[in-house]
């Protein structure tokens, strides 16, 4: 994907080395020095403890990236700069107004208005605050664990959570999560796959988009069809249990997420992304 030189968004929000609580760090000694001058002249040294998190003798004073960390940040921004050009255009065309989501860059674990999440998780968004939320280190995953390489794949994966915002704008996210109490377990994972595979179509309306826009490079399009591969529920579960449980699916098969994602970017709007009257699931 051509990114160098281009617009980052202003909507990106970087927490890395804040810890759980986003708080920045003071380490050792320089930490225990600054509450002393604070209180000898009449501070509250309570003040400085409740905005940062005092380290121990050894622990790193501030969180410094990589250059290649430091790139992939920049690239991710610029993703979602394309994401917001691309779902202003959609919501301004349909009469409506496009809010612009945030994404919080972390490290480890972080604090939302969903709770507290680690990298594990994986990237998430939050409909509490209206963020993405995403520890960078997901890409070393997505190449290694998912074997899933190449810049487009995390595209992908920013576009498909990017997605849940959309959903969230609409309406439709609150309309599935409502039916959590009225329906059961097997039942209610039927209606969350849907959810995740209309986040794939509409990751693929915006890579239609980004397409026209003369951003793709070749080989593109076959990186975030291989990424939504990669991520379904089949897969993952053969891969850690040596077998496949279809009633625990939340995010559909690897079929499905790649398919739903090529009929976006076909489509390139709206029109076809009714998954959940969709027969052919």
């Amino acid at each position: 994907m051509r990114y160098k030189g281009r617009r980052g968004s202003s909507n990106v929000e970087d927490r890395r080395g804040m810890g759980g609580g986003g708080k920045k760090a003071i380490g050792g000694s320089v930490g225990i020095l600054l509450i002393i001058i604070v209180a000898l002249l009449g501070g509250d040294p309570s003040q400085i403890l409740g905005a940062t998190d005092i380290l121990g003798p050894g622990s790193d004073q501030a969180y410094e990236a990589t250059a290649e960390e430091q790139e992939l940040a920049e690239f991710v921004s610029v993703v979602l700069a394309d994401t917001e050009v691309v779902w202003n255009q959609i919501f301004e065309d349909a009469g409506m107004d496009y809010e612009e989501p945030g994404l919080v860059l972390y490290t480890g674990t972080v604090e939302s208005a969903c709770g507290t999440a680690g990298s594990s998780t994986g990237p998430f968004y939050c409909p509490g605050d209206n963020k993405v939320y995403i520890d960078l280190s997901f890409y070393e995953d997505l190449r290694t664990r998912f074997n899933a390489p190449g810049d487009f794949a995390m595209a992908y994966v920013i576009a498909h959570e990017v997605g849940h915002h959309v959903q969230n704008q609409l309406g439709i996210l609150k309309q599935v999560q409502d039916l959590r109490t009225q329906l059961s377990e097997k039942d209610y994972n039927e209606y969350q796959v849907r959810l995740e595979l209309q986040a794939d179509y509409l990751a693929g309306v915006w890579a239609n988009h980004v397409k026209g826009m003369g951003y793709l490079e070749e080989g593109d399009l076959e990186e975030a069809l291989n990424a939504a591969s990669a991520v379904g529920d089949d897969r993952i579960q053969m891969q850690s249990r040596g077998y496949v449980v279809p009633d625990s699916f939340t995010h559909g098969t690897s079929e499905q997420r790649s398919t739903w994602f090529y009929k976006g970017f076909k489509a390139g709007d709206l029109s076809e992304g009714d998954t959940f009257n969709a027969n052919d699931l």
